[in-house]
């Protein structure tokens, strides 16, 4: 299990088939899209049923048959955003995007919550740790950054808890780093983090780990949780938020004469709702294959520990090799930066770079040989502070999915062995 378990070949092509631009786009034609990280694949029934919801004119909040229907989209939506954090109660926030949402939660706790510092970690998002960063400083509250650990490429738990105290009115962290691929303890951390501070607000960056691996507030009962649909196999335009009850009812933007618990500003558009639903029956289908039972949530988790074991395999392909092709830890003039072995604390990202190209040259004759990679260098505010954390200037960050199979990770170590290869006047 630590090294994973592929899907079979029959699986993996009922996968495929479900999926947009898999071997081909409209532009590049065949190519190896491994640039998951910056937005997934997309289920076609995703692209789909939004279409098809956003095509109906009918206002929501009427009485009319149509209407009801879309009523009804959006309960389901709710019930599988719930259902995706098996979270009760509640309330959901949907946005444009996933940091408007982080945004909207930081404002509400900073503003009303007391306490003299609010405590993250340098390996944030910018949309994560930017709202921090400003409301600590607009309302004078210390800003604590735990900092990073160089052989795992996370945060340490002792790291983060060093930092909060009875004076603490926000942790904010995320699941998993969208650099490194490595998981926080976040049970660990939501338990002891507690034991400090019980009444402790916490808020969660789940956007990168949520396509990846299971998430249960049942065993870490945070105060905000977002996600983006685009990173996972949905449809651009949409971020959620779940928000527990006592969140729920701090004071934020509303309509007045809205419950305090609403979050939803506005109509939000019906087909979004719908995409939700939609990557949950997909998920959900993937279940089917391991579990006889009918429980929305059981198949649920079953389909994302298939997605988590195959994704695990890959990934000990892609750095240990195989009879086909050796493992970037093999191949010379190729680095892999901080590659803890233990593969059950991470998410399918690697960070690369070669000796004899700079991280932009590489990416483009990844591009020029079909493989769509991405360079995340400290000249970017999305990476600045976290390369800066483990000294590094930049990187090649390779993000494939679950519906990648062995052959295209062998294709893609070939590839890599030839641009170590080439000369430097390239």
């Amino acid at each position: 299990m630590d090294q994973g378990i592929l899907f079979t070949e029959s699986q993996l092509k009922e996968i495929r088939a479900q999926f947009y631009f898999i071997e081909k786009d409209p532009f590049q034609g065949e190519r190896l899209f491994f640039d998951n990280a910056g937005g997934s694949f997309r289920l076609k029934r995703c692209v789909e049923k939004f279409a098809e919801i956003d095509a109906i004119p009918n206002c929501p909040e009427r009485v009319h048959e149509m209407s009801l229907y879309l009523q009804k989209v959006r309960e389901q939506g709710i019930s599988d955003i719930k259902r995706l954090f098996n979270a009760e109660g509640g309330s959901v926030l949907p946005t444009l995007t996933a940091s408007q949402a982080m945004f909207e939660m930081v404002r509400s706790i900073a503003e009303n919550i007391p306490g003299t510092n609010m405590v993250t970690t340098v390996l944030e998002h910018p949309s994560a740790f930017d709202p921090v960063e400003e409301y600590a400083r607009r309302l004078g509250k210390e800003l604590r950054v735990a900092k990073s650990n160089p052989i795992t490429g996370g945060v340490d738990t002792d790291e983060i808890l060093s930092l909060i105290d009875e004076n603490t009115c926000l942790l904010s962290m995320m699941y998993a780093s969208n650099i490194t691929g490595a998981i926080y303890d976040v049970e660990e951390i939501v338990k002891r983090a507690r034991e400090i501070k019980p009444d402790l607000y916490i808020i969660i960056d789940a956007v990168q780990h949520v396509p990846h691996g299971i998430v249960d507030l049942q065993k870490t009962p945070v105060d905000g949780i977002n996600f983006a649909p685009y990173k996972f196999f949905g449809c651009r335009g949409s971020g959620f938020a779940y928000l527990s009850e006592r969140a729920s009812a701090l004071p934020h933007h509303k309509l007045i004469a809205k419950d305090e618990v609403v979050w939803e500003l506005g109509s939000p558009t019906p087909g979004h709702f719908a995409v939700v639903s939609e990557i949950i029956n997909y998920v959900c289908w993937l279940g089917e294959q391991t579990t006889q039972s009918t429980n929305r949530r059981e198949l649920l988790v079953s389909g994302m520990n298939s997605i988590k074991l195959h994704e695990r395999a890959l990934m000990h392909r892609m750095l240990a090799g195989s009879d086909e092709a050796k493992g970037l830890r093999e191949l010379d003039g190729v680095n892999v930066y901080l590659d803890y072995e233990d593969l059950t604390k991470r998410d399918f990202i690697i960070a690369m770079s070669f000796d004899n190209l700079n991280c932009t040259q590489a990416i483009q004759e990844y591009e020029k040989r079909g493989v769509i990679v991405y360079d995340r260098l400290t000249t970017s505010p999305y990476s600045k502070r976290m390369l800066e954390s483990f000294d590094l200037k930049e990187v090649i960050r390779v993000s494939p999915l679950h519906c990648h199979t062995k052959e295209e990770i062998d294709k893609f170590l070939t590839i890599t062995k030839d641009l170590s290869e080439l000369s430097v006047s390239v």
